[in-house]
């Protein structure tokens, strides 16, 4: 929905209805996540995607019927030998869409809800999508750190579902979760989707170089919300990285203390040491290394930098399991030269890690294509 929300509320805040048909769960080869949203506005317009062009045709078609008739309605889109082009996934997904009526009258939280995704509060909005009862689908709790408003039906369900939602709040996944029709935990028959729209995740960057430039402008383009630092006020300035988010003057390991002693770097963070010099990077990949949850930890130079970097940090007390989470030299082999394959080098890694993938080439490999 965070893709499309600006529209949305555009329609929404001037008392309109809308369609919306959201991705709530794929299977195998599905070309758009779980969360991803497609609206059909009051004028017939279409805005965002739920599958890349398979069936966005179906789905708008759908949601126009949704419109009118306010049921909302949970549909399957797949491959099947009489309609694998027409209304099916020619990459061999299968996607469940969930299709609903919004406006001011069906959705009244919609409000206070962007209202915390602008000021960067995080909120999870769970909603049931598939029931016994027809007249429990489309109830909706939303669910923040601190408190829930609204209500499922119970509150058996309304505390399994908070629990389980704050969990992936607090890692900011969408997900569908599966109970029985009255909450139970092993059961089946009920299915709520869960949208967890976390503040962005964090990208630092740590050397005001030509190659931090493009590595900033690849993680905005991914999603992160991007800091580059470095203690040299000469090269750290806005004009220079026109990308990033913050440009701090700071040494490069008493930014990133700070950080954590304000509770800024969770799980999501990626941790980009383009600095290699080792008096700015030993210090700081002390810092980084020995942090619990970031996601990762990578650090520019040649092979006889690393090498030096390792001595220097085996010095500096590094356990060997703690240098084992550095990824050094930074990025996937690409045969990268210029900033730009470089910074798609480093991000490649990045998506690599968070995904489980291999970095080879998809040819070369079995199975599924997109892993859980």
């Amino acid at each position: 929905m965070r893709e499309v929300l600006p529209e949305l509320m555009k329609w929404w805040e001037a008392g309109e209805t809308i369609g919306m048909g959201t991705v709530v769960a794929t299977f195998r080869s599905a070309p758009r996540p779980p969360g991803a949203s497609m609206l059909v506005g009051p004028a017939g317009e279409a805005v965002g995607s739920v599958s890349g062009g398979c069936v966005e045709g179906a789905v708008y078609d759908l949601a126009t019927s949704v419109v009118e008739s306010g049921r909302p309605v949970l549909e399957r889109y797949g491959v099947s030998d009489d309609d694998a082009f027409a209304v099916g996934l020619t990459c061999g997904g299968i996607l469940d869409v969930y299709v609903e009526k919004v406006s001011q009258e069906t959705f009244p939280e919609l409000g206070e809800i962007a209202a915390d995704l602008d000021a960067g509060r995080p909120v999870a909005v769970a909603t049931i999508i598939e029931h016994p009862s027809a007249e429990m689908v489309g109830r909706r709790m939303v669910v923040r750190p601190d408190r829930t408003a609204g209500s499922l039906g119970s509150q058996r369900i309304d505390d399994a579902v908070r629990d389980d939602t704050l969990g992936l709040l607090a890692s900011g996944h969408d997900a569908t979760l599966t109970y029985g029709p009255h909450g139970e935990r092993r059961g089946e028959g009920m299915r709520v989707f869960v949208w967890a729209m976390a503040p962005k995740p964090r990208m630092l960057v740590f050397g005001a170089i030509d190659f931090a430039a493009a590595v900033a402008r690849v993680g905005s383009f991914l999603g992160y919300h991007v800091t580059v630092c470095d203690a040299r006020p000469v090269f750290a300035t806005a004009s220079r990285f026109p990308e990033a988010d913050d440009v701090i003057v700071d040494w490069p390991h008493r930014y990133l203390a700070a950080e954590v002693e304000e509770g800024r770097i969770d799980g999501r963070t990626v941790i980009a040491v383009l600095t290699h010099d080792p008096k700015f990077d030993v210090p700081l990949l002390e810092v980084a290394l020995r942090l619990p949850d970031v996601a990762y930890v990578g650090a520019m130079g040649s092979r006889r930098t690393h090498e030096d970097r390792l001595a220097r940090l085996r010095e500096a007390g590094l356990t060997d399991a703690e240098i084992a989470r550095l990824s050094s030299p930074i990025g996937l082999d690409l045969g990268a030269r210029t900033p730009e394959e470089t910074a798609i080098s480093i991000a490649a890694e990045i998506i690599a890690g968070r995904w489980g993938g291999t970095g080879e080439p998809l040819a070369a490999t079995s199975g599924r294509i997109h892993g859980d």
